[in-house]
């Protein structure tokens, strides 16, 4: 039989059952051999294939949840915040009023000139740490008998330098136990001599004394062993120490009581007198910061406050204790209310002025990052907090508006990223555009805009916060969020008011008013507060006070925009088309309340144009003289003779009594129903409320 030739062997491979068999066969045999690294491979890239497909979504997830508002500036963990912990020793009771275990270390440190010795020194015990592992090593490689020994070895090892580690700290517990039994309690009766000595003879030693009960007194109830065990003492000496403190320490030291510069603490470091002084002054500052953390009561936090304030300069020698000043200060300013918060805010002050560029970012970060993390919700109780915290921030940021401004900027880029992805339809970035800690860090930056722009160049963050504001009103049209709507448009008009720059909000305005109102219910709708909410409840779009809510909103806002330009020459082009689109409402609608409010408003706007165009008429210039634009009718303007604008008075007055009227009824249902849930809470609970106001009494 001969060779088939090259036209039958194609046609046995492809349909002969016997080759076809024998092909499966070779494909299985391979197959088994490779699959379990196939398998891997395969897994790899099909994930790899899936993250490609997906990479733009996911992607976008992952930086949507690096971008937040809370964490726009990082950690700020400065070198301020350095180790300091708070088990700080009682001081020795002699002259040379030093501490019982740190300050050895201290002095330890300074009988050497540098670091540079320190360093030497180290690096040559590191060396011959590493010849003596290189031997062990070589060792162990010869022998590995000795090896074996050292493993069997190693946990016995360990447990021997625990048992050590263990009894070295039973003996400085009772090192410690056995210092306060030797000082011995203080009575109220030598804490009364003792405070004479101080005053008259300014006596290191019996400050000593003070000093060491005055840390009692602060540690009170957090360490059982204390000197100071009476209510009266207690008192005394929170008071004489918070009162006289910073007064004796000026005299010992020979500092005028009007000095507050840091130079004048640093300048005495090399002192004899500052050495002995220190330990002291750091016991009095880390006692006062360790009340501060645990008090609650807010009248002695403000007093505490109030005095150390007066020993800020102080903090210049102990830079980790002015990093929890600042901590504690910016916290009880965000957290406290009335007095606390004002106290704490002139401390965050302070530090800024003494410390200046050193602590102003630290403490304008820290205060930026508070006021975000408290204004998550607004309410009305909560509404005067929460401005008097925009207000002293912007205070604070107005000391050095340089930095704030570049602060300022990172933070509106970070607003500006969140509503990119908003735009693009993501659920989260929409979720947090639509929320009261978006809404008041763009009102917070608007203010510090309106109040600074005249005294500094603020216009690429003028233009970056107007397009974030216009991005928002545009992201959300619907009717249920009217309140964000009208924040936006009031915010536009706020920076235009401030800035002088014409800034188009009519659109945003008419948009309001071709809102489709549902079928009216027959109830008018429950009590319900704008000013409070950046989105409306479904129920409420039924009601009849959700048409006179848009109306009036309208109106205000019209009218808050014409009053700043019904001066300008090109008013009569302004208002003309508003004009029409509202003498159209007026047609249309039914209601005659609200008909009447139309009409009002556009006879007013009408006036006002006639008497525009009647100056308008006289004048010779052509519209190409800025100068003269600029100057038309400012003598009218600085007497207030338009007719515009004694109606806009009228109708911020109403608008302000609208709300006030609103607010107050909500707040009295909250306090109703606040009382409801105290009448509902456990005796035990009551009883242990009493008892804890009774002994914050009796202190």
């Amino acid at each position: 039989m001969g060779k088939l030739g090259k036209k039958a062997r194609k046609f046995a491979k492809k349909n002969l059952q016997s080759v076809l068999k024998r092909q499966r066969k070779v494909k299985s045999f391979f197959k088994k051999k490779a699959s379990k690294r196939d398998e891997r491979a395969q897994a790899e890239d099909s994930d790899g294939e899936r993250e490609e497909k997906y990479s733009g979504r996911n992607n976008e997830v992952e930086d949507f949840k690096d971008i937040s508002l809370d964490t726009v500036f990082g950690e700020d963990d400065s070198d301020m915040d350095g180790d300091d912990s708070d088990s700080d020793g009682y001081l020795s009771e002699d002259t040379s009023c030093s501490y019982n275990g740190e300050t050895r270390i201290e002095n330890h440190l300074e009988e050497y000139n540098g670091g540079g010795d320190l360093s030497v020194q180290n690096k040559e015990i590191h060396l011959e740490l590493a010849k003596k592992m290189k031997r062990l090593n070589n060792l162990k490689a010869k022998d590995p008998e000795f090896a074996k020994f050292l493993e069997s070895n190693k946990e016995h090892l360990q447990t021997l330098r625990d048992e050590e580690n263990y009894s070295d700290e039973e003996e400085s517990d009772e090192d410690g136990r056995e210092s306060t039994n030797k000082m011995g309690n203080l009575s109220s009766s030598t804490v009364d001599s003792l405070c004479e000595v101080v005053k008259e003879q300014n006596n290191v030693p019996a400050f000593v004394r003070l000093l060491n009960g005055y840390r009692a007194a602060c540690h009170y109830g957090s360490e059982s062993p204390t000197i100071v065990e009476e209510s009266d003492t207690f008192c005394k000496i929170l008071t004489f120490m918070l009162h006289e403190a910073d007064n004796i320490f000026r005299k010992i030291l020979g500092i005028s009581g009007s000095n507050d510069r840091k130079e004048a603490i640093l300048e005495l470091k090399n002192t004899s007198k500052w050495k002995t002084l220190k330990p002291a002054v750091k016991s009095y500052l880390r006692s006062t910061l360790f009340l501060l953390n645990e008090v609650t009561d807010s009248q002695i936090l403000a007093f505490a406050l109030t005095r150390l304030k007066a020993s800020i300069v102080f903090f210049a020698a102990f830079p980790p204790l002015l990093g929890r000043l600042i901590k504690i200060s910016v916290h009880l300013w965000a957290t406290g209310k009335g007095t606390l918060s004002a106290c704490s805010l002139l401390i965050i002050k302070d530090v800024a002025v003494v410390f200046n560029s050193n602590c102003f970012e630290t403490c304008m970060i820290k205060a930026y990052k508070a006021f975000i993390d408290h204004c998550k919700f607004v309410e009305p109780v909560l509404f005067k907090h929460q401005q008097f915290l925009k207000s002293s921030f912007i205070e604070l940021c107005s000391q050095d508006l340089q930095k704030a401004y570049s602060k300022a900027m990172v933070s509106t880029q970070q607003l500006a990223k969140i509503l990119q992805l908003g735009l693009r339809t993501k659920k989260e970035a929409v979720k947090k555009i639509c929320s009261w800690q978006y809404a008041n860090c763009v009102d917070l930056w608007v203010a510090f805009i309106s109040l600074n722009i005249h005294d500094y160049d603020l216009q690429p963050l003028l233009y970056t916060i107007i397009q974030i504001i216009n991005g928002v009103a545009v992201l959300f049209p619907g009717p249920r969020y009217m309140p964000l709507r009208v924040k936006c448009i009031q915010w536009l008009n706020t920076l235009s008011e401030s800035s002088g720059v014409f800034i188009p909000i009519t659109s945003l305005v008419l948009d309001i008013l071709e809102y489709k109102i549902g079928k009216e219910s027959l109830k008018p709708g429950k009590d319900f507060s704008f000013s409070s909410a950046v989105k409306l409840p479904k129920h409420w779009l039924k009601s009849r006070n959700f048409q006179d809510e848009c109306v009036f909103s309208a109106i205000e806002l019209l009218a808050v925009h014409f009053a700043q330009w019904s001066y300008h020459i090109s008013f009569p082009d302004l208002a003309t088309i508003p004009l029409i689109y509202l003498r159209k409402f007026h047609e249309t609608t039914t209601v005659e309340s609200l008909r009447r409010v139309v009409k009002r408003f556009i006879d007013q706007v009408e006036q006002n144009i006639e008497f525009v165009r009647k100056k308008r008429d006289e004048v010779t210039f052509s519209p190409n003289d800025q100068q003269s634009v600029e100057s038309f009718l400012q003598l009218e303007k600085c007497g207030g003779n338009a007719p515009f604008t004694k109606y806009y008075t009228s109708v911020i007055e109403k608008a302000g009594s609208r709300n006030l009227l609103m607010n107050g009824k909500i707040s009295s249902l909250e306090q109703k129903k606040s009382k409801g849930k105290r009448q509902q809470t456990p005796k035990n609970a009551m009883n242990v409320d009493l008892a804890v106001n009774a002994e914050g009494n009796s202190h």
